[in-house]
């Protein structure tokens, strides 16, 4: 989907997922046949459990770089050992950073994939309407967080 990998990340962590965008395609596609609704259904369950199975490993992967973080005291001046250890902690703490980044980058195969999935399931036309709705969605999001980010606030 045409979005930067920050807003690609963002989307992810906020719940976005790949099988909540065919619940709501569904409704915006009908008519569809019982052998298209069974395929969906199928891919729905398939991308959920994939799902499921990434947020895990992002989740233990986000506990770990903040535990790699939180430890260890804070480099000082003229303390060589101290030092180091910031420094081996930080370069843990990058590691990590590149394992989530590979973790977002499957998110990113899931949504690809089961977009193509669906195209496979759908007609021409009905694939057509799909991506206009998914447009019309991201489209209606961001004018929803123009105005969030316009309203007036107190303070």
């Amino acid at each position: 989907m045409w979005k930067t990998p920050a807003e690609r990340c963002f989307m992810w962590i906020g719940g976005f997922r790949p099988s909540e965008l065919l619940k709501l395609l569904v409704n915006q596609l009908e008519p569809l046949t019982e052998q298209q609704l069974a395929g969906i259904y199928n891919l729905q369950q398939s991308s959920h459990q994939a799902e499921d199975a990434l947020s895990q490993g992002m989740e233990a992967l986000q506990q770990s770089l903040a535990e790699t973080l939180a430890n260890g005291s804070p480099a000082t001046e003229g303390s060589s050992g101290d030092v180091a250890n910031y420094m081996g902690q930080m370069a843990m703490a990058m590691g990590k950073l590149g394992t989530l980044e590979g973790f977002l980058r499957q998110a990113d195969n899931l949504r690809q994939q089961t977009l193509q999935q669906m195209h496979r399931i759908l007609t021409t036309r009905q694939s057509a309407r799909a991506l206009l709705a998914i447009s019309e969605y991201f489209s209606r999001l961001r004018a929803l967080s123009s105005l969030w980010l316009a309203r007036p606030r107190e303070q």
